[in-house]
């Protein structure tokens, strides 16, 4: 079946939450599992931070604390083995665009694949959040101040990352420890769909890539001592990326988390409160920060990446602004020839970007959006097939 076939055969059965779907003429079905997150960092200051899009505060918000992720499960008789955890993109509101990439996934490989939401993204986030009518006030308040790229998609982001940027942290925080636990429920055999002892490979697409880079440098209770990791437009540090984007966030926005977490980390880390304490004293925070910026930790990110260089292969695109191919080749391997197959850098032969690195709609190149997305797709389940 074509991409754009896929696409729209997969959107229309999709559905909303439902327990079960089976995917007409396959052998996969959808499942929905319910989670309940667990507030893990608290700051004082996102407590009592005014805040244009919510009258909750972060901590409060329902729908990231309890919401359903989707699973792509494979024909079989009991327990399921060895899944697949995808990890989508920053400020996205819904998974239609990951649909083809997790049926394939699932199809290729055998095995089921999870796609789990970071917090306050897709379904863990308020409606208003997407819908263009709710967020007009707000979208014409921040073009009164001329903020360049701001728009109906990026607008509740670049305006909650601009009233307060620990946000950034707290929510990719709060993602980690998610993940973190439902991957120890895997391990442990206490999910329902899993047996005990299943080992969980990841497929991240940009931020995705970045938070699975830090949950394999700081290897929670040993989760990941074996796991894959498979990235598609990701791998970069942070100050290499550019998050400027109609689809992603203002320029505003993200030159205010690039200051904070760049620039002006420093003296921060001086600091006797928790955000300081966690990025000095913890494994998750040490690398959080080695994530950053070259300059952070240079021996320990490349230490540890030399040291799971073969459990991590990376795709990145000619044609991708957001995080460019050489961000990414400067993170992986630059610094090591022996790291040099880590990273393997496509040129599409059609217009894409990092947002839509599969354009649908123009007939013309299809065939070889087709035959792009089955490359990579191929190239990815081969890594990730045990």
């Amino acid at each position: 079946m074509q991409y754009t076939q896929l696409f729209s055969h997969l959107k229309q059965c999709f559905g909303t939450e439902q327990k079960k779907v089976k995917i007409p003429n396959s052998n996969i079905e959808i499942q929905w599992h319910p989670f309940t997150a667990t507030p893990r960092f608290s700051i004082p200051s996102l407590a009592n931070c005014p805040n244009a899009l919510s009258s909750l505060p972060d901590d409060k918000i329902p729908e990231n604390r309890i919401f359903s992720y989707p699973v792509f499960v494979p024909e079989t008789r009991g327990k399921l083995s060895d899944p697949l955890l995808l990890l989508h993109g920053l400020n996205e509101r819904s998974w239609e665009k990951y649909l083809p990439w997790a049926y394939r996934l699932c199809e290729s490989t055998g095995r089921p694949v999870v796609l789990f939401p970071i917090a306050f993204h897709m379904n863990r986030a308020p409606k208003d959040w997407g819908n263009p009518r709710a967020m007009l006030p707000v979208l014409k308040q921040q073009q009164s101040k001329k903020f360049p790229n701001a728009t109906f998609v990026n607008i509740a982001l670049s305006e909650r990352l601009r009233n307060n940027p620990l946000r950034f942290f707290v929510s990719g925080h709060q993602s980690a420890c998610d993940i973190e636990h439902l991957c120890a429920a895997i391990r442990d055999g206490k999910h329902p769909l899993f047996r005990k002892g299943s080992r969980i490979d990841f497929f991240s697409y940009s931020i995705g890539a970045f938070l699975s880079q830090i949950l394999f440098l700081a290897n929670p209770r040993g989760l990941f001592s074996h796991s894959r990791l498979f990235m598609f437009c990701g791998g970069s540090v942070f100050s290499r990326m550019d998050g400027n984007s109609r689809m992603i966030m203002d320029s505003k926005a993200f030159d205010l988390l690039l200051d904070y977490y760049v620039f002006a980390l420093s003296p921060k880390l001086q600091e006797s409160d928790p955000f300081a304490r966690f990025l000095t004293q913890t494994p998750m925070g040490k690398a959080f920060r080695a994530m950053l910026d070259d300059s952070q930790l240079k021996a320990y990110r490349e230490t540890a990446f030399r040291k799971i260089g073969k459990q991590m292969h990376a795709i990145a695109l000619e044609q991708d602004k957001v995080i460019p191919a050489p961000s990414i080749v400067h993170t992986l391997c630059s610094w090591d020839p022996a790291m040099k197959n880590t990273v393997e850098i496509r040129n599409f032969p059609f217009p894409c970007s990092h947002e839509t690195p599969f354009p649908i709609g123009n007939t013309q190149i299809s065939p070889l959006v087709d035959q792009c997305f089955e490359e990579v797709f191929q190239q990815a389940a081969s890594f990730l097939t045990p």
